[in-house]
């Protein structure tokens, strides 16, 4: 196990990520900070705390939503 592939929806886009991947892996590989973002996983939207203990499966759908400074 782990050496296959599998295709999300994040952000909309269809991506490409190893079997196994968790959603903190994800959140990792794309060098987000994570108290600058939250994540909503198949519509909803999901704590820190629990990203590691989620593993994407076949066209699980994430949003990333960076906060954004401004004033």
């Amino acid at each position: 196990m782990g050496a296959g592939k599998l295709i999300i929806i994040l952000n909309g886009t269809e991506e490409t990520v190893p079997e196994d991947t968790t959603l903190e892996g994800l959140i990792r590989s794309r060098g987000l900070k994570p108290d600058s973002i939250i994540v909503e996983y198949n519509f909803g939207l999901v704590k820190r705390d629990s990203w590691a203990g989620i593993v994407l499966k076949e066209n699980d759908r994430v949003e990333i939503l960076r906060f954004v400074g401004g004033g």
